[in-house]
């Protein structure tokens, strides 16, 4: 804004002001700017005050800039006086207000840098003590710090990604970016299975790997900020077979050799072939050659494509030794400054055959390309094979297996680096290039930790593990099919398509009924529904690591640890939804993701109600009181998260703000329910308390749902027996028989001592649903087949009611007696 009100200054006419109106927009352009500048000057000054370093050379830019935007304003009032004639006084001030704040602009930069550059370096630490750690709590304590140090390094290096204006430095980081995002939840399973089975070699190499690949991007990251300049420091702590090399991430391609051919060959029309010309032209042919003996190297290009490229390059060679003769001739014969028609033509001739040979490439890409989709459906299914046969424990299929599988691998890999030498545009060569390493690095690795599961097939956490590498094939699989896709149409001459399709995508959006089509979200509203969907990834991946330290025990008590099980729920629900911010995963439509916040809220509501029966049997102590805080904040945030659910939305820019709402209080409801359990293990392993079991339900009569359980009953309270297996919960029919049991003791309760209800329009209840405690029973007589419950205009009979069912449920318990369900 600043800029545009000073280059109606400075280009205002020269003629006298006429007119009042005139002088006093002209005052008001320049009050206006004074008050830009003066509020663009308190930003600098306050980031002077937190960075020292910087903090002189800051204000003394930010005096001149004010000190020019003052100028600016007096030269604008003055207009009303001398017409503004001289403007060489505008112009200077604003040439001065304009360094100024260049310079403002370069400090706050090299803040942020700094900043980033601090983040990495946390990052870097965290994973040097995640790599040494020996034990799960330590891994549990280390991995949760890694996890926020990550989510401040992912919003650093995306404002910096949004913030640079280089193509290919911006297709880098957002490379690096998401190797770091969907390396994390390998370095979990990866680090868990290395911890649970550290004598096993194919668990390390696993983990080994990811580590490799997060300290590479990282690198990366540095390189990009740095603008071109490795950290030497960081690279030199590995081997110099795992350090990044400069040329992966700058290498050339085929189509940028043969750009720069051409362009040396148009030039010639003009330097006629001057000194030095014969070399430069015959170096950049031969880099062109070199650049397509990936296509005639490949084993996947058809003989009748290799014989065409390798004829059109030597049609290149003569075609240019053609041209470099008649210029050598026009040289030794003193032609005048203007070439031939003969050179011409020859000119005219290179360029035929680069375009030939260009056309040639692509045409021989989009060949290979086709088959993409049929290998990667057959590698797809190759590790379904290889996940089986791990399973089977059978080494030697396997091994088949695994040959087979990294030819597969190659052919992709031959597909990718094709597709890098014919991309148009630089962020679409990144992308391929940087989707061939990611695929050259992991996909064996899914191998490796089949291995890994073919050594221990009873093991969950390597089962796990295996399941999340199969998880990253089938993202690399489908970076390879956009890829393709993306780089295909755009040599067809299409336009480019980015577009966001997590939101909204066509269906129901939440209130609105009509239709909507797929819409293209800024840069700004991406990063922040994927800043969102990072912090709730790193949040469940540390419920994960909290959890798989209740099951250390391996006992049956302690795997059907009913908080543990739930809380899994959660995190399997939570990590859907991030998918869905990365348009991955089961959930389509942004409908979907709040059917799916929905369950959420449900499942933390059910959780809650399990940790509070829990926290009963916890003495008092510092350990309760930090569980009974955290329990306490759950159903608010419950709450949170169902009004935001049910919010009606009508447009893209309401559908957006619910949505990041959305991820937003499940992340927060995610967060505080990741404490609470963390508290929960604290308090049973320091008071040795036995949590509550699961116990999965297979209903015969609709409707009937676990949390209708009356009251769920500890194992304390029940005669020591080994296992314990908590029953089925009691219908009010069967709670209704032992009340008038005789051999229990209880008397029959008076179901007549309750007031009568004249009401007609309430329905009679099934006899075998559940009795939940907020039920009164019914005012009608006692039959010997229904005891369905109603509602009553009085509650004086409730704490009898609750109480005698409580006491016959516990005494059914303890008599261990056989009901039919």
């Amino acid at each position: 804004m600043g800029s545009s009100m000073i280059s109606t200054l400075v280009s205002h006419r020269e003629r006298p002001l006429c007119s009042d109106r005139s002088l006093r927009a002209v005052a008001r352009v320049g009050q206006a700017v004074n008050l830009a500048v003066e509020r663009f000057v308190t930003v600098g000054e306050t980031i002077a005050d937190g960075n020292p370093e910087i903090r002189e050379d800051m204000y003394q830019a930010c005096k001149r800039a004010r000190d020019a935007g003052s100028a600016i304003e007096k030269l604008c009032e003055c207009a009303t006086e001398d017409s503004l004639a001289d403007r060489g006084s505008v112009v200077r001030a604003a040439r001065c207000l304009l360094g100024s704040v260049t310079k403002v602009l370069l400090l706050a930069d090299i803040v942020v840098v700094k900043q980033l550059l601090l983040a990495k370096k946390k990052v870097a630490r965290s994973l040097g003590r995640l790599e040494s750690v020996s034990n799960f709590t330590e891994f549990v304590k280390a991995f949760s710090q890694f996890g926020a140090e990550m989510v401040e390094l992912a919003h650093l290096t995306g404002d910096r990604q949004n913030d640079l204006k280089d193509e290919r430095r911006r297709a880098q980081m957002a490379a690096a970016r998401q190797v770091l995002e969907r390396s994390t939840m390998m370095l979990l399973t990866s680090s868990k299975t290395c911890l649970r089975h550290p004598e096993c070699p194919s668990a390390r190499e696993n983990r080994d790997t990811v580590f490799c690949q997060m300290r590479r991007a990282m690198d990366l990251i540095h390189y990009v900020v740095k603008d071109g300049v490795l950290d030497c420091s960081e690279s030199q702590s590995y081997s110099n077979s795992q350090s990044p090399q400069q040329e992966d991430w700058d290498s050339s391609t085929a189509f940028s050799a043969l750009k720069h051919f051409e362009r040396l060959v148009e030039t010639t029309r003009m330097t006629l072939l001057g000194p030095g010309c014969r070399e430069t032209l015959t170096a950049a042919l031969d880099t062109v050659i070199e650049r397509t003996q990936d296509f005639t190297d490949s084993a996947y290009t058809s003989h009748e494509h290799r014989e065409n490229i390798l004829l059109l390059c030597d049609r290149a060679q003569l075609e240019l030794n053609t041209l470099l003769r008649i210029g050598n001739s026009m040289n030794y014969e003193g032609g005048g400054g203007s070439p031939s028609s003969e050179m011409e033509q020859a000119v005219l001739g290179v360029l035929r055959t680069t375009r030939d040979l260009r056309q040639q490439l692509c045409t021989t890409t989009m060949e290979q390309a086709a088959d993409l989709g049929q290998v990667t459906k057959a590698g797809q299914e190759l590790v379904s094979t290889i996940r089986n046969v791990a399973l089977a424990n059978d080494r030697y299929l396997l091994q088949e297996s695994n040959e087979k599988f990294r030819e597969y691998i190659e052919h992709i890999l031959e597909v990718c680096k094709m597709l890098r030498h014919v991309a148009l545009s630089e962020s679409l060569q990144v992308s391929a290039k940087f989707t061939e390493i990611n695929l050259r690095i992991y996909g064996p690795q899914v191998v490796t930790a089949a291995y890994t599961l073919a050594r221990h097939p009873t093991s969950k956490i390597a089962k796990e593990n295996l399941e999340v590498f199969a998880d990253m094939w089938q993202w690399l699989m489908t970076d390879v099919t956009t890829v393709a896709k993306d780089v295909l149409e755009l040599n067809q001459n299409r336009p480019e398509k980015q577009v966001y399709m997590s939101l909204p995508r066509p269906g129901k959006h939440g209130t609105t009924s009509k239709p909507l089509k797929p819409v293209k979200l800024d840069s700004e509203e991406q990063a922040k529904i994927a800043k969102a969907g990072l912090e709730m990834k790193l949040i469940t991946s540390e419920m994960d690591a909290e959890t798989e330290k209740w099951q250390e025990s391996g006992s049956a008590l302690e795997e059907n640890n009913d908080i543990v099980k739930r809380a899994k729920n959660m995190s399997s629900m939570a990590f859907s939804m991030y998918q869905f911010t990365r348009g991955e995963g089961a959930l389509k439509t942004t409908q979907d993701l709040f059917t799916q916040a929905e369950y959420f809220a449900e499942e933390a509501n059910r959780l809650y109600k399990v940790v509070r029966q829990f926290s009963y049997q916890v003495p008092g102590g510092p350990h309760k009181k930090e569980l009974l805080e955290n329990l306490d904040r759950v159903p608010t945030y419950v709450q949170q998260l169902q009004f935001t659910v049910k919010n009606p939305t009508v447009g893209k820019a309401a559908t957006f703000t619910k949505v990041d709402n959305v991820i937003q209080e499940t992340k927060n409801l995610m967060n505080v329910i990741s404490k609470v359990v963390t508290t929960c293990f604290v308090c049973a392993t320091k008071h040795n308390v036995t949590m509550p079991q699961y116990m999965e339900l297979s209903p015969t009569i609709p409707g009937l749902a676990e949390e209708d359980c009356l009251y769920p009953v500890s194992p304390q309270l029940l005669p020591s027996t080994s296992p314990y297996v908590q029953p089925y919960p009691l219908t009010s029919a069967q709670l209704h028989n032992i009340l008038r049991g005789a051999n229990l003791g209880f008397p029959l309760f008076n179901y007549n001592t309750l007031p009568n209800t004249t009401s007609t329009s309430t329905a009679t209840r099934n006899s075998a649903s559940f009795v939940h405690p907020s039920v009164l029973p019914y005012s009608t007589p006692i039959t010997t087949s229904t005891c369905g419950p109603q509602a009553p205009y009085c509650l004086q009979n409730l704490q009898l009611l609750q109480l005698q069912l409580q006491q016959a449920q516990l005494q059914h318990l303890r008599h261990a007696a056989t009901l039919p369900r």
